[in-house]
C-alpha cells in the first residue's frame, strides 16, 4: 500500500489541483486510489472523488475524537493508494498547540507527508522554508517536496540545485505555470465538479499534467508501507423494507458526505436520486432530503421547473419527512435574491433569501437541540458541525419553530437554527454522521414513524 498526505506551506498553493492530478493519474495507472479530505469540505472531495472514481471522505478533528478518525481512515484499507489532502498550511489551524493541524494528522495517521510549495518569487530562500518546515516537528516525515508555479526550466533548474545543495529532501516533481491547470474560483474556493459541465475533461488535463511533470514512481517508493489498514467493522444494514429517500442530486445540489450518505443506507433507506433542474415530479418516495449546493447560480432553472416546486412544496404540507441543508433551506423557501435578480422558489418556508457579497455564517457551529426537535437524541446535548453560507433568510413569521440554539456560529439568525414546519427540518447547518450525531440513523427512524402514504 501507499499513503500519505499532501500538503502545502499555506493556503491558495495549489495542493488541491495537485492533489486531483495525483489521484487522477494514479487511477489511470490501475491503482485504486482512496482520496480523503481534512476538515468540512463538500467541493475538494467532489473533484477528488471524480478523479478518483468513487467517494472521497472526510477527516475532521472537531466533529470526531481519535479513535474515530483512525476508524474512518481504516475504510481506505481495500486501496492501493490513500492520498489525503490537508486544509490550509501543514501547521496551520485552529489551535496553538497545532492539534488540530494537518501535521497531527499526519502523525495521527502515520503518514508522510508530500509538500507542495509555491515557487513563484523563490529561489534560494526555498531552502530556509523546507528546512523550518523539518525542524518544527521532527516527529514528523516530509517524504518531498512537488515544487509548483514554476516560472520556467531554468527557475526549476536553480529551485533543484538550492534544495539538494542544502536539504536531504526529494524533488518528487516541477509543475510548471499553466493557466490551463487554474480551476474556476467561486464562494468556498472551486467550483463544484457536479456542476462543471466540463469536470472529466478537466481532470484529464490535470492528470496529464502532473503525470508528466511529477516523478509517480518515486513517490510511490517514498510513501510505500507494507503496515496493513486493519478493516472497519463491518455495518449490519437495517433488516426493515428499505424506506425510500428521495435525494437532489445535480448541479444545484450536490453537498453530501460520503460517509452519509453510506450510513443512510445502512440505517435502511434506499436512496433515489432526483434533478431539481430536469424532473418534473418527485420520485416514488417516502422521505426527502436537499442537502447543500449552489442555488443562486441556477435561479431562472429552477424557478423555471413550476411543476416540481409545487410537487415538493405539496408534498411537505401533508406531511412528508424532510431534511433540508443550507442551499436546501434556500430552495425551499418563498424566493432567492441575487446580483438583484430575484426567482421564486418551493415556497414551503415563509421567508425569502437573500445573498450577500461575504459570508453570513461561516465555520465550525455548536447546536443545542431544543424540545421542539423531532428526531434529536436526548443523550447529545449538543451537536459539532459545519456552515458556511453567503445567504440569509428574513421575513420569517414571529411563530417560526426551531430545532436548535446555536450555541456557537450564526445559524438562522444568530441564536437559533433548524426551522420546523409540518415533519421538516432545515437548517444553515450541515450535519455530519459521527460517534456524537447519529443524525442519519435517527432521521431515518423518525421517517418510519410518521410514515406518509408514498408519494404519488
Amino acid at each position: 500500500m501507499y499513503r500519505f498526505l499532501v500538503s502545502a506551506a499555506h493556503k491558495s498553493s495549489g495542493k488541491t489541483t495537485l492533489s486531483i492530478g495525483l489521484t487522477a493519474a494514479l487511477q489511470r495507472r490501475g491503482l485504486t486510489v482512496q482520496p480523503f479530505k481534512k476538515g468540512p469540505d463538500y467541493i475538494d472531495p467532489l473533484w477528488l472523488g471524480l478523479a478518483a472514481r468513487h467517494g472521497c471522505r472526510n477527516l475532521d478533528f472537531f466533529l470526531s475524537p481519535h479513535d474515530e478518525i483512525r476508524t474512518q481512515f481504516a475504510r481506505g484499507h481495500a486501496a492501493d493508494v490513500c492520498l489525503v489532502e490537508g486544509n490550509m498550511g501543514l501547521y496551520d489551524g485552529l489551535a496553538l498547540d497545532g492539534s488540530d493541524s494537518n501535521a497531527a494528522l499526519a502523525r495521527l495517521l502515520d503518514l508522510p507527508v508530500v509538500l507542495v510549495l509555491d515557487t513563484r518569487g523563490m529561489t534560494r530562500g526555498i531552502a530556509p522554508l523546507i528546512l523550518g518546515y523539518q525542524a518544527f516537528d521532527r516527529n514528523l516525515r516530509i517524504a518531498g517536496v512537488i515544487l509548483n508555479r514554476v516560472g520556467g526550466r531554468r527557475h526549476e533548474q536553480k529551485l533543484r540545485s538550492i534544495i539538494e545543495h542544502y536539504t536531504d529532501v526529494p524533488v518528487l516533481g516541477a509543475v510548471q505555470e499553466d493557466a490551463e491547470l487554474a480551476l474556476v474560483e467561486r464562494h468556498l474556493g472551486l467550483m463544484p465538479a457536479n456542476e462543471a459541465a466540463e469536470a472529466d475533461r478537466m481532470v484529464a488535463t490535470i492528470a496529464e499534467r502532473v503525470a508528466s511533470q511529477v516523478d509517480l514512481e518515486r513517490l510511490l517508493t517514498l510513501t510505500a508501507t507494507s503496515v496493513p489498514l486493519a478493516a472497519p467493522s463491518s455495518v449490519t444494514t437495517a433488516a426493515e423494507p428499505p424506506l425510500r429517500l428521495a435525494i437532489a442530486q445535480d448541479a444545484a445540489f450536490g453537498f453530501y458526505y460520503t460517509d452519509d450518505l453510506d450510513a443512510l443506507v445502512a440505517a435502511g433507506a434506499e436512496l433515489i436520486p432526483f434533478d431539481t433542474l430536469k424532473d418534473d415530479r418527485l420520485p416514488d418516495c417516502d422521505a426527502l432530503f436537499i442537502g447543500g449546493g449552489f442555488p443562486e447560480s441556477f435561479l431562472d432553472e429552477l424557478a423555471a421547473n413550476t411543476a416540481l416546486r409545487t410537487d415538493i412544496r405539496v408534498a411537505i404540507e401533508r406531511g412528508l419527512p424532510t431534511y433540508a441543508e443550507c442551499g436546501g433551506l434556500m430552495y425551499l423557501s418563498n424566493s432567492i435574491t441575487w446580483h438583484g435578480k430575484t426567482r421564486p422558489m418551493v415556497g414551503i418556508i415563509d421567508g425569502a433569501v437573500t445573498m450577500h457579497k461575504k459570508p453570513v455564517g461561516r465555520g465550525y457551529v455548536i447546536l443545542e437541540p431544543l424540545s421542539a426537535h423531532p428526531w434529536n437524541s436526548a443523550e447529545r446535548p449538543h451537536i459539532h458541525a459545519h456552515e458556511f453560507h453567503y445567504s440569509e433568510i428574513l421575513g420569517l413569521p414571529e411563530s417560526t419553530r426551531f430545532a436548535y440554539a446555536v450555541r456557537r456560529g450564526h445559524g438562522v439568525d444568530g441564536q437559533y437554527d433548524g426551522i420546523l414546519l409540518h415533519n421538516l427540518l432545515a437548517s444553515y447547518a450541515h450535519l455530519r454522521t459521527t460517534a456524537g450525531c447519529d443524525w442519519t440513523a435517527r432521521f431515518v427512524q423518525f421517517a418510519r414513524s410518521c410514515r406518509a402514504q408514498p408519494h404519488p
